[in-house]
């Protein structure tokens, strides 16, 4: 029995908006939870490790919204100065632009004579867009959206941030770092799964990579603040 109909999904549907999530969230929970644990690891006391925190929070969240649409501007600047060059040669030169399509369905497969037929129609009903879909590798599926990235970078940068500060305002002061530690790899372990599953990848091999990488940056960050405790002690 065929289905006559289906919707499928692909990944690289959701890929600009994953991307940022899941490096906001990431990014959010190690540096965060890297910060509060060098703060107490250097023998401060809760109000200080908070402070540090939060303020760390929002200096990061500001950070990544900045850069993230820094970057994905850029990207969209390269990406309308294309399609502006191809307007006006669509313009001028329309017959080698044909020419030029026609030859991309060539090499993708078809013969000659149905690659010219293919070419030609889909140029009558949109030639701008086949041209940028085809040639230039630009579609609606992955065009960036600076605003999206920034917005929803630190968005999830500052989700990532509050747990760590949470399990710090909860646990007993002696035992911060160590607390926060522990729940912070169990958190990076989970995140990790998650976003390799959304992302269509291996849930271990993702849960491993983060937790790895959350892990030597606390312990740096640690080393960090016992020996600056022992020195200003």
């Amino acid at each position: 029995m065929s289905r006559l109909s289906h919707s499928e999904i692909h990944m690289v549907h959701r890929i600009g908006w994953l991307r940022a999530a899941v490096l906001g969230a990431n990014d959010g929970l190690v540096s965060t939870a890297s910060l509060v644990v060098g703060v107490a690891a250097a023998g401060s006391g809760r109000p200080e490790i908070l402070i540090a925190g939060l303020a760390g929070l929002v200096a990061g969240a500001m950070s990544m919204a900045a850069g993230e649409y820094v970057s994905v501007s850029s990207q969209t600047d390269a990406e309308q100065a294309d399609i502006a060059r191809e307007t006006e040669e669509l313009k001028e030169t329309p017959e080698a632009e044909l020419d030029e399509l026609t030859n991309i369905y060539v090499e993708r497969g078809l013969d000659e004579d149905l690659a010219r037929q293919v070419a030609v129609q889909l140029t009558e009903k949109d030639a701008l867009g086949t041209h940028s879909r085809d040639e230039l590798g630009i579609s609606e599926t992955v065009t960036a959206h600076p605003v999206q990235a920034a917005l929803v970078s630190a968005a999830t940068f500052a989700v990532g941030a509050v747990i760590p500060l949470i399990i710090a305002s909860f646990a007993p002061t002696a035992q911060i770092a160590i607390i926060v530690a522990l729940t912070t790899l169990v958190a990076l372990a989970v995140l990790g799964g998650l976003g390799a599953s959304a992302g269509g990848a291996g849930i271990l091999k993702g849960a491993v990579r983060v937790t790895f990488w959350g892990a030597l940056a606390m312990a740096a960050t640690a080393v960090v603040g016992m020996i600056f405790g022992v020195t200003t002690g």
